[in-house]
């Protein structure tokens, strides 16, 4: 049975970077929206006549907490969905949505490492999955989050990330800039995995964010040497 469509309210609205806003949606008919970290929902938003043109789907950002969840969204050029949530949306706004969904989500037990690797707003579910790891002190090996953009003003969560960081054992957090010189690490996030992974160490891999990305990172990793079960993926279209 798919999940009941609810009724949420955005209850919070902040701008994140140029073009990314964060959106807090409480569902008030439940006291507790019930997910598994990495999992998302479904939005039907009010611009198209057809039901199926009206859906989009977003990975909650938000580890599970209450009635509240967090989404982080970019503004496509030209795409009808991000520009209603940016030009209409405002706090108190209502808006009909489903979930959760998805299987994009930690294994029962975390016995192999885990490489978080993401593009954009892809992060979402790992930061959802990170604070989730950290709050319920989940065993786990080492993780390495490898964070993907062009330049350090695209950056999304940067202080909270080095924050979880901090707080959790064996996280390694490694965003990398495709466009700009700075003090971390440069060029595309596949070769810090490529690097990491050298030994063929047991290991998941979950990819998040734009298609090209996820494809590459797929053929790489296989060529690698990584049987497909241990290569989890969530793409944008």
């Amino acid at each position: 049975m798919p999940e009941p469509w609810r009724t949420g309210v955005f209850t919070r609205i902040e701008q994140e970077t140029h073009n990314t806003r964060r959106f807090w949606i409480q569902i008030p008919e439940v006291e507790e929206f019930v997910f598994k970290p990495g999992q998302f929902v479904t939005l039907d938003l009010p611009i198209h006549e057809q039901k199926n043109k009206r859906w989009r789907s977003y990975s909650i950002a938000s580890p599970p907490d209450g009635n509240t969840i967090e989404l982080v969204i970019v503004l496509l050029e030209g795409g009808a969905g991000t520009h209603y949530l940016f030009n209409h949306v405002q706090v108190g706004t209502e808006v009909l949505l489903r979930g959760p969904q998805g299987v994009f989500t930690l294994p029962p037990v975390i016995d192999r490492d885990l490489f978080f690797i993401s593009t954009g707003t892809g992060i979402a579910p790992f930061r959802s999955m990170l604070h989730y790891i950290k709050k319920h002190q989940i065993p786990h090996q080492q993780i390495y989050c490898i964070f993907g953009t062009r330049t350090q003003k695209d950056i999304l969560y940067y202080e909270e990330m080095k924050q979880l960081e901090r707080e959790i054992p064996g996280l390694h957090y490694i965003p990398t800039l495709s466009r700009e010189q700075w003090e971390g690490r440069m060029g595309y996030v596949h070769a810090i995995y490529e690097e990491l992974a050298a030994d063929r160490k047991p290991a998941h891999f979950y990819l998040c964010g734009w298609r090209a990305m996820i494809n590459e990172a797929r053929q790489r990793i296989a060529q690698m040497g990584y049987e497909r079960q241990y290569i989890h993926f969530e793409l944008f279209d």
